[in-house]
């Protein structure tokens, strides 16, 4: 589970930093270093995303060849909208890349490390890159929510925890 919060993490800067920085004017000077920590974590994350996947394959390989699933309508959902959540994890960096790539080549690096290119440079798909990077992230954001929803049980228990850790903090920073 560590590695699902450090993903979930990941996530969540880069939709925050991703928010922010597409509303920046062109002319802010932070923006530029934006994008590059945006794109720095999207790549980190797809690491991570990487690590998961072969975890849960060997997690999965062990625990159904043992025995095979019940097939549930609750099985069938969970694993209709856990497979959704790992498309998008995936796609949308992946969109991401499309947009880099194509609008300008060479300009992906990770902390500094420049990677080769996954896409050509071509400005008749930058658009395309940008509209898909756009929609995908907002698609897959419902999905999250639909993930936070299925849950709901996790959440709230972790709101609780985060409510309790708050309220002490509060009470020692009065004392």
């Amino acid at each position: 589970m560590s590695i699902h919060w450090w993903m979930s993490i990941g996530y969540l800067i880069l939709f925050v930093t991703g928010t922010f920085m597409a509303r920046l004017p062109r002319e802010v000077f932070i923006r530029p270093h934006l994008y590059d920590f945006h794109k720095s974590i999207g790549a980190l994350t797809m690491a991570i995303l990487t690590w998961r996947i072969l975890v849960l394959l060997r997690v999965w390989w062990r625990k159904y060849t043992k025995r095979f699933p019940k097939f549930t309508s609750e099985w069938l959902k969970t694993v209709a909208l856990h497979t959704s959540l790992y498309i998008f994890m995936w796609v949308v960096p992946v969109t991401g890349f499309l947009l880099s790539n194509s609008f300008k080549s060479n300009n992906v690096k990770v902390f500094g490390i420049l990677l080769p290119d996954m896409f050509p440079q071509n400005s008749a798909m930058v658009e395309i890159g940008r509209s898909l990077h756009f929609w995908l992230a907002y698609a897959f954001l419902a999905f999250i929510i639909l993930h936070s929803i299925q849950q709901q049980k996790v959440v709230r228990s972790l709101w609780r925890k985060f409510s309790n850790i708050i309220y002490f903090q509060n009470n020692l920073s009065r004392d």
